[in-house]
């Protein structure tokens, strides 16, 4: 039998996450973030259940090509672009779109010669990747009457959506982006999740959600379930073993949980080989059985240890829920010092995805 450890993929979770985006913006074309495959959900499952959406990104081109030879008709656009003059031809023999973001990616594709829809991106103060406006006026005159821009579509990303303090941060960076682009007429693209939820200013022409198409909240101060989202991945194995402890008796490496009482602990088939974060300390929440109870000491490579003292007809192979509905990814990954994207994006391999 196949180890137990699943990550099971709820599509209609994702359908569901879809259509509140456009509630949010319903004028907006959706292109669906699902780099990382899909946030670790898996690209292809991913793309499936969101197939009815405007567009798709991501960053790896194979990845990109994959969905073209599976079907995938809508634009399908590189966030961090080209890295070579190699790539330009194939991304014009698969018709991809392209973010160019610095200088040097717009001196190899006018050398090229090759013709391809274009996301001009601006750096309007993340620092991170895009045009000083400066170079983006010298870009644009270079493009002009040039036939290697196919399309071109002018976006930004803005730095601090999701914290609710630094809402003067992101009319700034809209504010700069207006200035920067003033006098052009051409397609926007702007809002990610958060600002999708909280800032309908930037909606403009197309939106690019991402992590609430997964069912979790980008903001701090509110629950994916506060958002009306649900959660698409659900994280399962089963206990593979138990143990009776007396008091005094100790758990795992190092010891880090020692027993105060008679306990029963469940050994479960999952650990930081999977996915399941290191640092998740004694008392984060776990389902056994749909019961509450927690995680005792330290997550090993491939193994946990839980509680199972006043869990009812707790057994050899009873199902354990590690995040999902009940339990939280962000809960989890708060528990964990890190943040939900991490421990979605950081799923292994080898753990078997069900999609339903």
């Amino acid at each position: 039998m196949p180890r137990p450890t699943q990550a099971t993929i709820d599509f209609s979770a994702l359908a569901h996450n879809l259509a509140v985006v456009r509630q949010y913006a319903p004028r907006s074309r959706i292109m669906a973030v699902i780099k990382a495959d899909a946030y670790g959900h898996g690209l292809l499952h991913a793309a499936n259940a969101l197939k009815t959406v405007d567009g798709f990104a991501l960053l790896e081109l194979d990845a990109a090509i994959c969905l073209r030879d599976a079907g995938y008709r809508q634009p399908i656009l590189l966030l961090e672009g080209f890295f070579s003059t190699q790539e330009l031809g194939l991304l014009e023999q698969y018709q991809l779109s392209t973010v160019i973001h610095h200088s040097e990616q717009v001196a190899m594709l006018l050398e090229s010669k090759q013709r391809v829809d274009l996301f001009l991106k601006i750096n309007t103060g993340m620092n991170r990747l895009g045009l000083a406006p400066e170079q983006f006026h010298k870009v644009m005159s270079m493009f002009k009457g040039n036939r290697c821009a196919n399309t071109i579509t002018l976006m930004t990303h803005f730095a601090c959506a999701d914290d609710p303090s630094e809402k003067e941060s992101v009319i700034q960076q809209l504010q700069y982006f207006e200035m920067a682009t003033q006098g052009y007429n051409y397609p926007r693209s702007l809002a990610n999740s958060a600002a999708i939820i909280r800032y309908p200013e930037t909606h403009a022409d197309w939106v690019r959600p991402g992590i609430m198409l997964y069912g979790i909240s980008p903001f701090p101060d509110q629950t994916a379930s506060d958002l009306n989202l649900r959660p698409v991945m659900t994280l399962s194995s089963r206990i593979i073993a138990i143990q009776n402890l007396k008091c005094g008796d100790k758990v795992g490496y190092h010891g880090l949980f020692q027993a105060d009482r008679a306990m029963r602990i469940g050994i479960v088939a999952c650990g930081y080989a999977d996915g399941y974060p290191r640092h998740a300390p004694t008392n984060t929440p776990v389902l056994v059985n749909n019961q509450h109870t927690r995680l005792l000491g330290r997550v090993s490579m491939d193994m946990l240890a839980v509680d199972l003292t006043d869990i009812e007809n707790a057994e050899l192979n009873s199902p354990v829920i590690l995040w999902g509905k009940e339990i939280t990814v962000d809960e989890i990954a708060h528990r964990a010092g890190t943040i939900g994207y991490e421990l979605l994006c950081a799923v292994a391999p080898r753990v078997e995805k069900v999609c339903f």
